[in-house]
Formats: C-alpha cells, sequence, structure tokens
C-alpha cells in the first residue's frame, strides 16, 4: 500500500498518515456559511479535500472513507441578509446551499459522504453545552453560555499562541459577563426576530464554533483522523472546536491532521471587493471560464502555497486541456500509474502529477494520460461538454478560409488579418491549415461579437 504524507499543522512537520481505522478513514472540512455565493478562494479547500478524498479512496477503498462537510445555516450574517432582503432565512439557506453545490459541482468536486446542516444538529450542541458545564469547562452567564478558556491547558497549539498575546493582539469581545476576554460564546440569547431554539438556558441559538464539534462527533465519532480548512480557520475556529471537543472527550484527541490550506490571491493582489478583484465561482463561470479550467489553475499551485488566479494561468490551462482532451478522446481510461499515486500521496502533490500528465501527453499516451487526469478531477466525461462549441461557426470558418485562398492568390492578406482580428476579439482561437479553417471558442467568447455570417 502507498503511504501517504500530509502536512500536520498541528505538529508543523509532514507525517505519514496512519488511519486509526483503515476500514473507516474519516475527513471532515470546515463547509461554507450559506448567505450568499461562495468565492473563489472558498474553492481552495473544497478542491483539496475533494483531492484527498479521491486519493484515500483509490488506495482504502471507495467504501471505506467517511467525508462530511458542513453547512452552517444559523448565522447573524444570515439573520442579516434575511432582514435587508425581506425574504424568510430558509429560503435563503436553500438556496444558497443549492447554489454552493451547484458551483462546486461544475469544477469537478465530488459529494461528501455527509453534508450536515447546522439547524439539524441543535439538540446534540445543547448536549454538548450541558456536558461542558458539568466539568467545569462552560458557564452560563446572563442567557450566554461560555467555554472557559483557562481550563484547557492545550488552548493555543494549534495557532502557536499563547493567552496573553492572543489578547493583547485579538479583536475580542469585551461583556461583563466573561471571567476571561479569550472565553467565546457556545451559546447566545435570541430576540423575537432571531432564529432560537429552547434550551436550558433560554431561547438562544448555538455560537459559532459548538457547531462543527458537534456534528463531526455525531457523525464521525470524537476521534478521527483529519479535519481541515483554509488556514484563516486555524485562529480562532480550529482552535476553539480542540478546546471544546477535547473538553468534552478527554480521552478522545479529536482529530490526528489538521490541514490547512494557504490563500488565494488575484493578479498578485489579496481579493478584495475595495480593489474590485472580488469573483465568486459563479462570475468566473459566467464569465466563460469551463469548471474544469478552473480547477486546473487551482491544481497547479500546492495547496500549502499562496495561489495567485489570473487571466493568463487561465488561458494556459484552457490549451492545455484542449490539447489533452484531444489526445484522450475516445479513449478508456487504464490502471493508473504508481508514480502517479506516489506523487499525489506525498502531500498531496497536485502540480507534481500535472507535469506527470505532460509527460504522458507529449509521449500520446491517452490511456496513462486520463488514468492518471482521473485521479484529481480531470478529463473526466461529464466535464468535457465545454470543448463542444454550442453555436454553428461553420459560416465563419468557410468565409475565413475563402479569404485566404484569395489572400494566397493577390498576396494581400489585409482582409484575412482583419476577419482573424474580429474573431479574436469576440473571444475564438483561430486555427487555420492548407485544408481548411477551424474557429474554436475559448474564454470569455461572446456571439454578440461577430457580425451576421452573410456580410463578410
Amino acid at each position: 500500500m502507498v503511504a501517504v504524507t500530509l502536512h500536520n499543522s498541528m505538529t508543523r512537520r509532514k507525517e505519514t498518515f496512519a488511519p486509526i481505522d483503515a476500514n473507516n478513514v474519516r475527513m471532515y472540512l470546515c463547509g461554507p456559511t450559506v448567505y450568499d455565493r461562495a468565492h473563489i478562494g472558498n474553492a481552495r479547500n473544497v478542491i483539496m479535500f475533494d483531492v484527498l478524498f479521491r486519493l484515500l479512496k483509490h488506495i482504502y477503498g471507495v467504501d471505506h472513507v467517511t467525508y462530511v462537510r458542513n453547512f452552517t445555516d444559523v448565522d447573524d450574517k444570515i439573520s442579516a441578509r434575511a432582514a435587508e432582503t425581506g425574504r424568510s432565512i430558509g429560503d435563503i439557506t436553500a438556496q444558497t446551499t443549492q447554489w454552493f453545490l451547484d458551483d462546486m459541482g461544475a469544477l469537478g468536486n465530488q459529494l461528501p459522504t455527509h453534508m450536515p446542516r447546522a439547524t439539524q444538529y441543535i439538540d446534540q450542541m445543547i448536549d454538548m453545552i450541558s456536558d461542558l458545564i458539568a466539568k467545569n469547562n462552560a458557564y452560563a452567564a446572563q442567557g450566554h453560555v461560555l467555554f472557559a478558556v483557562d481550563s484547557y491547558d492545550g488552548y493555543g497549539r494549534l495557532s502557536g499562541r499563547n493567552i496573553d498575546d492572543m489578547i493583547a493582539g485579538a479583536r475580542v469581545e469585551v461583556a461583563p459577563y466573561k471571567r476571561n476576554p479569550m472565553d467565546f460564546v457556545l451559546w447566545k440569547p435570541s430576540q423575537d426576530h432571531e432564529p432560537g431554539w429552547d434550551s436550558p438556558w433560554g431561547r438562544g441559538r448555538p455560537g459559532w464554533h459548538i457547531e462543527c464539534s458537534a456534528m463531526s462527533r455525531d457523525l464521525l465519532g470524537a476521534h478521527f483522523d483529519i479535519h481541515g480548512g483554509g488556514n484563516d480557520l486555524m485562529f480562532p475556529h480550529h482552535e476553539n472546536e480542540i478546546a471544546q471537543s477535547c473538553c468534552a472527550d478527554p480521552n478522545a484527541g479529536f482529530a490526528n491532521v489538521w490541514l490547512h490550506n494557504e490563500m488565494l490571491q488575484v493578479e498578485g493582489k489579496k481579493m478584495s471587493k475595495s480593489l474590485g478583484n472580488f469573483f465568486t465561482v459563479r462570475d468566473l463561470l459566467d464569465q466563460g471560464y469551463a469548471g474544469e479550467v478552473i480547477r486546473f489553475v487551482f491544481l497547479s499551485t500546492h495547496y500549502g502555497k499562496p495561489m495567485d488566479w489570473n487571466d493568463a494561468k487561465a488561458r494556459d490551462a484552457e490549451k492545455t486541456l484542449r490539447k489533452w482532451r484531444a489526445i484522450t478522446d475516445g479513449i478508456t481510461a487504464c490502471k493508473i500509474a504508481d508514480d502517479v499515486v506516489k506523487t499525489l500521496a506525498d502531500d498531496l502533490n497536485t502540480s507534481g502529477v500535472i507535469a506527470l500528465l505532460h509527460q504522458y501527453a507529449n509521449a500520446g499516451d491517452g490511456p496513462m494520460l486520463k488514468a492518471a487526469a482521473n485521479l484529481i478531477g480531470l478529463l473526466s466525461d461529464e466535464m468535457g461538454d465545454w470543448t463542444t462549441p454550442t453555436v454553428d461557426l461553420s459560416a465563419y470558418e468557410t468565409a475565413l478560409f475563402a479569404a485566404r485562398q484569395t489572400a494566397i492568390a493577390s498576396k494581400n492578406f489585409d482582409q484575412v488579418d482583419k476577419l482573424k482580428s474580429l474573431f479574436q476579439s469576440a473571444g475564438l482561437e483561430v486555427r487555420m491549415s492548407k485544408t481548411g479553417v477551424e474557429l474554436v471558442p475559448s474564454v470569455g467568447f461572446d456571439i454578440h461579437k461577430l457580425p451576421d455570417a452573410d456580410t463578410l
């Protein structure tokens, strides 16, 4: 069996992965808060865990890996969106949950084994909070329940911070009912217009951090293999998860391995609405970037390194994928080469796998190329529709070919250059040969930029 190594954020080193139970490898990814479209940064850890899911199923067996990714469907941001729009919270979360599934599916991500919603696990959260109070790890105050950070000696171990530094450098909520400024909310009271549930501490709703602890415990057990998300979740979310889970089940250990991906930039700058470089996944899809192209760009950079999204990378990815799909058209994948599995098993080295894909493509080895690409979610049959033109371009191809034939005879290529420029500005790649012309839609193709064919 191929050995898998993963960079464990808790130990800050790459380690050989040893599952607790090889017959049921268990992993949990913190999912989205469903109040709006997912931005492209949100997609990075979904793709990372999708690749991990594929790898572990390949090694341990399809039926021996359990992957949980949650939806946070109770949150102040959702309530605020409901107040702004006049829509119900249920309508908003149902729509945005489906948006997320559609957008992540367009990027070639497989569905996890379980996709729990926070509102389905309120009883489990209340039970866990009650247990933490009984163990003196939490306390009730003014309708709130707070976790007592100083009751857990390991607090700060994941993020590498001590409590004094965190108090000095963090924006902590100042409240008279807190015993320690770093104590965090497990339960908070709800006003009449806010979602709420009955509890021993009055009508209220859960804090953010308790959700994942309760859901992972219920679906994966108190001790499981892998937990992860973006590195922006390391503190406070994951730090708080560890504290409350380890106190609730002190003999379990919670997650053995913590995986965190680095952040994403756009054209070399931090993604920000104020800079005008903030994009949702749907924005890119609507701009003409195929989901497979977006996925390729993400996989080209290791999850542990900062990633830059830019148009040049996307165009290069599109050209590469078109070439590879031409090689694998009608081809049946063979067995995945051991070198591919070993490369990917080395801390999800997707860029290393892509280097191998280039080697197979250059050698014209279609079966090997398709098998290896499929392992990381590329060149699948269901993802290839984007390469097929959705409009009939034959009249434009005929016009350019005729202009080229005339130009060869007259030695005047002005009309050819004019037509090429026209087609390229509409987002068409122009391919000319002695026998004909092919126009291939590329990123941003807009048919409305083309004149009527009979006017050429």
